[in-house]
């Protein structure tokens, strides 16, 4: 290991050897863990400290669940991978929806988690670690004796990386107490080159693209680090650009970028997209919410995929072409090819025409909002409109689960794909303060801002408290209508006694925790939240602030329809 990190490093002092936990924790650090976060017992404790050792920073959450999502905003927004700690069986099942959410969305983080030993059959903290991280979807590994940790780690680090998986590492206390010595530094796997299209995909692909009069390119996950390699190819075939939720902002200084694709799209780009005669999907998995059931593919459209992971391709859809290759590489390679071919650069979808419409009624902040505000209550897109205004562009926004979700999500501009944390997978409301805590640490360059709703802010409330502790300048906008609002409006004329609540004065919350906390019924309610901003931009720090906006009713959101119109 290396300097203060050594495996080989007194655990507790002088007279103390080091253990199996030391070497753990030493080996993540060599391998590049970028942050780790946690709630420290007995059953962690030598290995979170022998991280800290190694120089990976470690921020303390008040609850597992918190703390789970911390290292998942923090992996997807940083590109290093995030570590999450946690003791044995009682701390591992607190965190197994973050985890559950980290695993669906293939975040390539390691749950560093303590575990029972073998022969430890009857204690009360012995749950089937092994079977619980597999439930969710997560790979499974162990650091099995002292002669085999340095393996052990670097194999769940490396499935981490090159899988992109989320990997339940577990370490059972007796081993982890086990005497242990490792020379070092341990070197991180060379990572794998990216996977090359084959030579006949790629000249089926770029016969589809001069064929096609209308082409949409719709990016994923899968390409937010291929962006100018797809956007020199749509330039070159004439393909107007979109992405999914998880990649918004990939295009966004592109004239011809229609935002997110599914639920989210605004009337204009809801019609463009199915105009298309051919629908390219990059590292897309082109399900029911990006193409709104198979609503956004037109009669007669072609469907290209484009993936790395085979068992992606026509996963939720037939496609006509599956093309098997790294979004970047299929792209170059693709683009390579069009100009071999004797293609030349075509309109295609990008005439004047098309582009005059995006740039007036393209965003949804360009549709007129028919304010629904009372004088008690402020109309969300009002708000959110106000607030785009308001706060600093360069921004990183993350979003809650719930009724309200649209709203920062289609009314809040980011700047690019790494200002914009979607974590939704899971669909599960609770998981935004931790979201936006992890996304803040990954980019302290910008403005961290929650959207989120007052069921799920109240459900992770504890987590403010981190917030304020690192003095993190947060915002969070809260939409408050006392509800579970997503239930209230899809169960209709139902009686709502169970999810509807009396009011919160949660900027009182906030408050209390050491927040600052506004209160917002009208626009003319946001004038603090411009004094916030004001000072942050003087001094660069400010207090967490959490704004209480009790909304109106939106009857029940377009994009919520979409979400249970699938179940």
């Amino acid at each position: 290991m290396t300097g203060a990190g050594s495996a080989n490093a007194p655990a507790g002092g002088p007279g103390y050897g080091p253990t199996v936990a030391d070497v753990v924790g030493g080996v993540l650090a060599d391998l590049g863990a970028g942050h780790c976060f946690g709630v420290v017992g007995s059953g962690n404790f030598v290995m979170t400290n022998a991280l800290r050792r190694g120089g990976v920073p470690f921020t303390a959450a008040r609850h597992e669940g918190g703390a789970a999502s911390m290292a998942d905003a923090y992996t997807r927004m940083s590109g290093r991978v995030g570590v999450l700690s946690v003791h044995q069986g009682c701390g591992l099942t607190n965190a197994m929806t973050g985890i559950g959410e980290a695993a669906k969305s293939r975040t390539p983080m390691i749950v560093l988690t303590a575990d029972s030993p073998a022969a430890a059959l009857r204690s009360n903290f012995r749950v089937d670690q092994e079977a619980l991280a597999g439930s969710v979807g997560a790979v499974s590994d162990r650091v099995f004796a002292a002669q085999t940790a340095v393996a052990d780690v670097t194999r769940a680090f490396r499935t981490a990386v090159a899988r992109r998986r989320t990997v339940v590492l577990n370490v059972a206390i007796d081993v982890a107490a086990a005497p242990a010595a490792a020379t070092g530094p341990v070197v991180a796997p060379v990572p794998l080159p990216p996977v090359r299209p084959g030579a006949e995909a790629v000249t089926q692909l770029v016969a589809a693209l001069r064929g096609a009069r209308k082409p949409v390119f719709v990016a994923g996950r899968g390409a937010r680090d291929a962006g100018p390699s797809i956007a020199a190819l749509a330039r070159a075939c004439g393909a107007l650009v979109a992405t999914s939720a998880v990649a918004n902002g990939l295009f966004a200084e592109d004239e011809f970028a229609l935002g997110i694709s599914g639920g989210f799209s605004s009337p204009t780009s809801a019609e463009l997209i199915a105009g298309a005669d051919l629908v390219v999907g990059w590292g897309c998995a082109l399900n029911m919410w990006t193409m709104r059931h198979g609503r956004l593919i037109g009669p007669g459209a072609r469907v290209v995929q484009v993936d790395d992971d085979i068992d992606a391709i026509g996963a939720h859809r037939p496609v006509d072409l599956g093309v098997l290759g790294d979004c970047a590489a299929t792209a170059r390679d693709v683009l390579a090819e069009w100009g071999r071919s004797g293609a030349r650069q075509v309109s295609g979808y990008r005439t004047p025409e098309v582009a005059a419409r995006i740039a007036r009624t393209g965003r949804w902040q360009d549709v007129p909002v028919d304010d629904s505000s009372t004088g008690e209550r402020i109309d969300p897109r009002a708000l959110t409109i106000a607030l785009d205004e308001i706060l600093p562009a360069q921004r990183i926004v993350s979003i809650d689960s719930g009724n309200f979700m649209g709203y920062p999500a289609t009314h809040l501009s980011v700047p690019d794909e790494n200002g914009f944390c979607f974590t939704q997978a899971f669909q599960s409301i609770g998981l935004g303060l931790g979201t936006a805590i992890g996304a803040a640490f990954a980019r302290p360059d910008r403005l961290p801002v929650l959207g989120t709703g007052d069921g799920g802010f109240l459900m992770a409330v504890a987590e403010l408290e981190t917030a304020v502790r690192c003095a993190l300048p947060l915002v969070v906008i809260v939409y408050n209508d006392s509800a579970y609002g997503a239930e209230v409006h899809h169960f209709g004329a139902a009686d709502h006694g169970t999810v509807t609540f009396p009011e919160t004065d949660i900027a009182a919350v906030a408050q209390g925790f050491g927040a600052t906390g506004v209160t917002a019924r009208s626009v003319a309610d946001l004038a603090p939240v411009r004094e916030w901003v004001e000072r942050y931009r003087r001094t660069g720090r400010a207090r967490p602030l959490v704004i209480d906006a009790k909304i109106t009713s939106d009857g029940g959101a377009w994009w919520l329809a979409e979400a249970f119109a699938g179940h």
